[in-house]
């Protein structure tokens, strides 16, 4: 399998991976326009948008944007997250300049038809209504509020009903004016495609756009607070979070060992000690996120008004106890976990097209997978020690608690466990 990379004078990347064998493939656009893009008055509008390109093109209704793609049973979709916005679609052989014409369309051509804003405006608002409904969803919004407020990092990505309430036509083309310039595209693909004819059907429909220059990003500032929600609930739902690294910064790679070693599957640290030992929770797990320059260790879980003060004590006990005996086993077999969860994910060709675009959009190349491993292979037990106790002695934590909260703790004293 061969990655190829071809770039226009306009600055619009595309980059393709043939596999061998497949039937199939993958081909869709990234945006480097999402929730961080967006200014305090835009918020949620990144995601409007999303939602709109698949309303009606100046040559597809929204009908025939669905039907084009289903008619030869293949799938369209796409999602917006804080860095970015991608449309994509998984279609057989044959198929793959079709899917490819779609996407662009949808891209380029949205006509915004006014009627259709109002109807796309109320499923947003229903969106939005179905995540204040999940608490094990919401919390994470609050989290990552929480952990920097009064920035666009930390803004939820649907946006404030009031906000999606009022855009128009002329916010939601403002704002394909101001980012979806071909300088911040990529048209990534894999499977069964042809590099050179991709090239060619990509430079007809986005040759002629001129590049955009696009403010840069705010830096993240972690600031780190607490959300307190309460709600007749059966459960607390408990979230807390500490610094991490970016995407470029060199811990990367330890900080997703040490969060898979302590919450990343039925083995984990905090899984044995706080479920299988005290039954205190069905559900817990940590997760190391990263974004341009920031990231984020989070711990989540889920127990009974009863038992959240014990829940938070052992959490603290455990994320300090790992600065001191992180076990050669423990991070080895992190290690597998992460190989195998990486390597298990490229098997399809969405995974695929996904890693190029993203790591495209990070390091502006297509790190080789042997790269990949060495990286993980290279952490060592004394790594993940390190950084264990400078991630707990940062003294940068959030919290974001929802339900019947009265006896959990405060963050401050959360904070003081950490210190101590």
């Amino acid at each position: 399998m061969t990655i190829e990379l071809t770039t226009l004078p306009n600055g619009l990347r595309i980059v393709t991976e043939n596999m061998p064998g497949l039937a199939s493939a993958s081909v869709g656009v990234w945006v480097a326009a999402g929730g961080r893009h967006e200014r305090a008055e835009q918020n949620g509008i990144a995601h409007f948008l999303e939602h709109m390109a698949f309303k009606g093109t100046s040559r597809r209704t929204a009908l025939q944007i669905a039907e084009e793609i289903e008619d030869v049973g293949g799938y369209i979709n796409a999602y917006t997250s804080r860095e970015m916005t991608a449309y994509y679609a998984r279609v057989l052989q044959a198929d793959v300049p079709l899917a490819l014409d779609v996407i662009s369309d949808i891209v380029l051509n949205p006509v915004f038809d006014a009627r259709e804003i109002e109807v796309e405006r109320h499923v947003i608002l229903q969106e939005i209504g179905q995540a204040l409904d999940t608490p094990d969803d919401i919390i994470f919004d609050w989290l990552q509020e929480a952990a920097y407020p009064d920035q666009a990092i930390g803004r939820t990505i649907l946006g404030p009903a009031e906000r999606v309430s009022a855009f128009g036509r002329d916010d939601l083309a403002g704002f394909v004016a101001e980012h979806y310039g071909p300088n911040q595209m990529i048209v990534s693909a894999a499977g069964a495609v042809d590099h050179e004819a991709i090239v060619r059907q990509a430079e007809l429909a986005f040759g002629h756009l001129a590049p955009v220059t696009q403010s840069p990003l705010q830096k993240a500032r972690w600031i780190g607070s607490e959300r307190r929600e309460v709600k007749d609930l059966e459960q607390v739902h408990f979230a807390l979070a500490l610094e991490g690294p970016g995407f470029l910064d060199p811990d990367l790679y330890t900080a997703q060992i040490y969060s898979t070693a302590m919450g990343g599957g039925m083995s984990s640290r905090l899984f044995q000690k706080i479920r299988e030992e005290r039954g205190l929770c069905y559900s817990i797990f940590a997760q190391a996120g990263a974004n341009e320059d920031t990231g984020m260790f989070t711990v989540y879980a889920g127990t009974s008004q009863a038992e959240i003060g014990a829940l938070c004590g052992l959490t603290i006990d455990e994320l300090k106890r790992a600065a001191d005996d992180m076990s050669e086993t423990e991070v080895a077999r992190a290690r597998t976990q992460m190989k195998a969860g990486m390597l298990m994910g490229l098997e399809s060709p969405s995974g695929r097209a996904e890693r190029m675009a993203r790591n495209l959009a990070i390091y502006g190349r297509v790190p080789d997978l042997t790269e990949m491993t060495a990286k993980i292979e290279a952490v060592s037990t004394g790594m993940v020690r390190d950084y264990a106790g400078r991630l707990i002695g940062g003294g940068k934590s959030a919290l974001a608690l929802y339900g019947p909260v009265a006896g959990a703790p405060a963050l401050e004293r959360l904070r003081e466990g950490l210190a101590a």
